[in-house]
């Protein structure tokens, strides 16, 4: 008796496991059309901000690094 109820609930949890993976499919696709995505212009705009700002920050720590290296060889 007991091995037909393990069997039961073998069986059970086999058959619920592809369930689950189509329910993760079937939410992430209705989640994923809700997405609005950026036109061209935007994404073009945002593009150039972000590597304008990298360029920017990258000289800044260049000329901090000059400082400092020189400072502490002037103190050294």
């Amino acid at each position: 008796m007991a091995e037909a109820t393990e069997k039961t609930e073998n069986k059970n949890e086999k058959a619920a496991k592809p369930n689950v993976v189509v329910s993760f499919w079937k939410g992430f696709k209705t989640e994923f059309k809700k997405v609005i995505w950026p036109d061209r212009v935007t994404v073009g705009k945002q593009t150039a901000v972000v590597v304008a700002i990298t360029l920017v920050l990258g000289v800044v720590i260049a000329i901090l690094d000059l400082i400092f290296k020189y400072g502490f060889s002037f103190i050294i």
